[in-house]
């Protein structure tokens, strides 16, 4: 149970739903496959797989869940095609031109007709609620995946108090003067040879480096015409790779080597144990970097949040 991606937001106030009514409030969700004539449906389903019957598994505080999304296939050349065919079809036997808003039903039709006989295709995103923490981490390779989680939480539970976290000062600003040398990067951090840089200016052109030394001529090149680094590989600690995006999201997450130690040296006697014994390693890490990474940009703008007390 190791994420590849993060994105993760902070809650506004503190989560307060307990474990129990969680399990509950996700298990009227539960998911259920299409029906013969829907595009797509999504549901809870139980985070450990085969391994588990309940739609939260909690470890150490942190409350793991999983969204199923399954969607029907309809490729829209398949859907192009058709509908050409029973227009030209159409036009043939009636010795008329089909106009658009006729096509527009012909094509609504082939798609009801067709769907019952589509393909289907699931997709599971992981999650997991950090109450101590107050954040909700994803583990989705964009924004779009993660919203659907957060957007479906948010229908499940009725509400859900979250935002990206802000911080005091720009990621590509700070990003771009450590690559610059004009700030040091915070203990524990170690960049990579690997970026992506942006020209601020009305183009917006991009350059891609990998492999390419970050104190190079070309990459100063690059920074004195003005482009700022959007994307920086980073090491963490030396336990931890990934690369970070100016929103703050993580891409191309590993742990290491003494992490893979830890995780052997646990005992987990079956699939469901190990799957548990790596959450809990992967939720502590990510509790530690995670703030990190915040620090570093300035610290956290707290001002939206709602303290406790205050709730």
């Amino acid at each position: 149970m190791l994420f590849k991606n993060v994105i993760f937001y902070r809650f506004t106030k503190p989560f307060s739903t307990s474990p129990e009514d969680l399990e509950s409030a996700l298990a009227e969700h539960e998911f259920q496959p299409c029906g013969s004539v829907e595009t797509y449906r999504m549901g809870w389903t139980s985070p450990l797989g085969r391994h588990g019957v309940q739609f939260t598994h909690v470890t150490q505080g942190n409350i793991l869940l999983c969204l199923k999304r399954e969607e029907k296939l309809l490729p829209s050349t398949v859907i192009k095609d058709a509908l050409a065919e029973k227009v030209a079809e159409i036009e043939d036997q009636q010795m008329r031109k089909v106009r658009k808003k006729e096509k527009d039903e012909i094509k609504e039709q082939l798609i009801y007709e067709m769907l019952p006989k589509a393909f289907t295709r699931s997709r599971l995103t992981y999650a997991y609620i950090s109450p101590k923490d107050g954040f909700i981490i994803v583990d989705a390779s964009s924004p779009k995946l993660a919203e659907d989680l957060t957007s479906f939480l948010r229908k499940t539970l009725g509400s859900l108090p979250v935002r990206i976290p802000a911080v005091n000062t720009a990621p590509a600003f700070v990003m771009t003067q450590w690559i610059a040398k004009d700030a040091h990067l915070p203990t524990g951090l170690v960049s990579q040879d690997d970026c992506e840089l942006r020209d601020t200016g009305p183009e917006g052109g991009v350059v891609r480096c990998k492999g390419v030394a970050l104190d190079s001529d070309e990459i100063a090149g690059h920074l004195t015409a003005g482009k700022q680094v959007v994307k920086l590989a980073m090491e963490w600690e030396e336990n931890i790779s990934f690369l970070l995006q100016e929103d703050l999201s993580i891409k191309r997450l590993k742990f290491g080597d003494s992490f893979q130690e830890q995780l052997d040296n646990t005992e987990a006697d079956d699939a469901a144990a190990r799957l548990d014994a790596s959450f809990s390693l992967m939720s502590l890490e990510l509790s530690r970097l995670l703030p990190a990474l915040l620090e570093a940009f300035g610290g956290e703008d707290t001002s939206a949040l709602i303290e406790q007390n205050a709730a």
